[in-house]
């Protein structure tokens, strides 16, 4: 038998990551492919940063734990496509996750993939959902 968990245990394990990481995270769209893990340095070209609402997750529910406010930025950093993104806690630098990008796809799903130097975007929808139910 697989190892299972109570929603209420997999929703507490979800809500410790936004207080882990705190308030006004930094998020980081970039080109090319993701760093092998999380650890890793930063690869690809920023082409979007954005300073994360205050409580910037919605409390978990059912074991998932969704974006919470708007998510945008109104002058894009670079021209490009996105393809992976990280979020770092408010420093800039300390990065905590990351994942794939996509238009109405990926971890973190976008209005375009295709960004121009100047262009505002927006994050369409973020969840993160904790396993073993």
């Amino acid at each position: 038998m697989a190892l299972q968990l109570s929603t209420a245990v997999r929703n507490a394990r979800l809500d410790s990551i936004e207080t882990t990481i705190g308030a006004t995270a930094v998020l980081k769209i970039r080109t090319g492919a993701a760093p092998a893990d999380v650890a890793t340095a930063d690869s690809g070209t920023v082409l979007a940063t954005l300073t994360l609402p205050a409580d910037w997750l919605a409390a978990a529910a059912s074991g998932a734990k969704a974006k919470s406010g708007t998510w945008s930025d109104a002058s894009a950093d670079a021209t490009g496509t996105a393809a992976h993104f990280r979020i770092y806690a408010s420093d800039g630098t300390t990065q905590h996750i990351q994942g794939s990008v996509g238009a109405g796809s990926g971890d973190l799903q976008l209005d375009s993939v295709s960004f121009t130097a100047g262009q505002a975007i927006t994050i369409t929808a973020f969840t993160l959902t904790d396993g073993n139910a």
